[in-house]
């Protein structure tokens, strides 16, 4: 369950080379898809051992069935679209899921209500997600700035753990991972791929009002 978005770790100056350099943009583009494959990684990391009769979901159903098409694993791994809220699985036999920077756009109680679902007794959940800040006490202007841009609304960290507790999922790691992806925004602030929303993300950042974490939780 989820999208993959950004994004994680130092930025690699020396792969950047030379700004002046007519490929710069193209090396810039490069280091930032890097960034977000380490995130994507990270999340997977937490997940444990996924064997290959194991339930998985995804999003991007044409691209990962293509690319099981090309590895030859097409007859044990097939992706699909469907419902986060209301999915096609079985109760109780799937070994992991996640969401990716998704969460931000449904309930969590109604979406962690279905992971439990699916998930057999010991399964991994895993998020990697933005919050806000709840020692804020209400999202700040920044946090704002960035539902409305996405159209989304930003929970804050202590409703994923409430939600997950009223569900089932009990976290077994919660990492704040802002540090390591102030630097894709900074990065990102100076490339064609500027929205005007990297300042949002920036300030919140460095101010704490806003934060980015993945949480991994057991379903029990």
């Amino acid at each position: 369950m989820g999208r993959r978005q950004p994004l994680l770790g130092d930025v690699d100056h020396g792969a950047l080379g030379d700004t002046g350099d007519s490929a710069y943009e193209k090396r810039l583009i490069a280091e930032l898809h890097r960034l977000e494959s380490a995130q994507a990684e990270l999340l997977l990391d937490h997940l444990g051992t996924i064997g290959r009769d194991d339930t998985l979901s995804a999003k991007q159903a044409e691209f990962g069935n293509q690319r099981a098409r090309e590895l030859g694993i097409q007859d044990h791994v097939r992706a699909r679209v469907c419902n986060m809220l209301g999915t096609p699985f079985e109760t109780g036999r799937a070994a992991a899921s996640w969401n990716n920077e998704s969460s931000m756009y449904v309930d969590l109680h109604d979406l962690f209500a279905e992971h439990s679902r699916i998930l057999e007794v010991g399964g991994r959940y895993v998020t990697i997600t933005g919050c806000w800040n709840p020692r804020y006490g209400q999202p700040s202007k920044w946090v704002s700035q960035i539902n409305a841009h996405f159209e989304c609304n930003i929970h804050s960290r202590r409703e994923y753990l409430r939600a997950m507790a009223d569900n089932r999922l009990v976290p077994q790691a919660v990492i704040d991972l802002t540090p390591e992806t102030l630097p894709y925004w900074e990065l990102r602030a100076t490339s064609s791929l500027v929205t005007g929303i990297e300042e949002a993300f920036i300030n919140s950042y460095k101010d704490g009002s806003f934060q980015y974490v993945l949480i991994a939780a057991d379903r029990v």
